[in-house]
């Protein structure tokens, strides 16, 4: 039988470790609501009613959710994220939320909208 270079197995070894730690943190990396929630809350004053403009704290936490959300995994859970938040804040003005990513320069690849089917989104 052949003997293994302990120096081979050795660097064998730390190449699985990086490939585990790497793995666990992709599937950790998945986006969640509470960063939806987090990043859109400055939002919620324009949505409702409260305020006459969009705040710069609004655009920043929708371009950071836009940055989040490259996957297409990440863009169904934004979406579902989304259609929860709306449906959870009273006197929420669709027609206004539908139009914040484009207020902000962001460009979003589904339809802002209650009717959206999040499984379609890509």
């Amino acid at each position: 039988m052949a003997r293994l270079n302990s120096k081979a197995v050795a660097a064998a070894v730390v190449l699985a470790a990086v490939v585990l730690m790497m793995a666990g943190r992709e599937a950790s990396a998945a986006l969640s609501c509470g960063q939806v929630d987090s990043k859109l809350a400055p939002c919620v004053a324009y949505v409702t009613g409260r305020a006459s403009s969009i705040s710069k704290e609004c655009c920043s936490g929708v371009q950071g959710l836009n940055g989040m959300a490259r996957s297409s995994s990440d863009r169904k859970i934004a979406c579902r994220c989304l259609k929860s938040l709306a449906t959870s804040i009273k006197s929420i003005n669709m027609g206004k939320v539908s139009g914040v990513p484009g207020k902000c320069g962001v460009s979003v690849p589904f339809p802002i909208s209650m009717s959206t089917n999040c499984d379609t989104v890509n």
